[in-house]
């Protein structure tokens, strides 16, 4: 009997612990998609705000049809995007594309005597700050899945039910530019 009842104990302990770690590896993995979740809200929210920011802008300096042009294509492929690798790159283009903007603002100081241009610059900044922000939980949550899905115990639990590796919120090819020093000049 003591067998016996050992040899149960030890079979329920053994479902329990399964079971444990398979609902901690749920719980990381939704946690990540609620964060990708909140990056996605920020970036409805940028994309709402460039149509706004160009509009003025252009009314300014629409001889630099081009930077505005890159813009409202990488938003739109932003608000195109489906799958969170097609989200991550849009969002990358769209960095870019603001980064030139910008650099186009700078050379028309004229811009940032306008006071609709000057709150939409601070609420962009204010949500640029948001986003990065929210990537860098993004990236504690992936990373915080990812380790337990390849630690062991749970890595074996892992596997039997499909969950994988995920890939952080990256730079992309924006980091070659980004690892370089900044140029100042007077």
């Amino acid at each position: 009997m003591n067998v016996t009842f050992f040899l149960i104990v030890s079979i329920a302990l053994i479902v329990l612990l399964f079971i444990s770690f398979y609902n901690r590896l749920v719980k990381f993995r939704n946690n990540r998609e609620n964060a990708f979740a909140d990056i996605d809200v920020q970036l409805k929210q940028r994309s709402d705000l460039i149509p706004n920011l160009v509009n003025t802008v252009k009314g300014y300096a629409t001889h630099e049809k081009d930077t505005f042009e890159r813009v409202t294509n990488a938003r739109n492929q932003t608000v195109a995007a489906t799958s969170i690798n097609d989200k991550i790159a849009a969002d990358n283009a769209l960095t870019s594309a603001l980064s030139g903007l910008r650099v186009t603002l700078e050379a028309y100081p004229d811009l940032k005597a306008n006071q609709n241009f000057l709150q939409l610059q601070q609420e962009i900044s204010d949500l640029e700050n948001k986003l990065a922000a929210v990537r860098r939980y993004f990236n504690s949550a992936t990373r915080e899945y990812n380790n337990k899905v390849q630690t062991f115990p749970s890595n074996v639990i892992a596997s039997m039910f499909g969950f994988k590796r995920e890939v952080m919120y990256d730079l992309g090819a924006e980091r070659v530019v980004l690892e370089k020093a900044p140029e100042v000049k007077f």
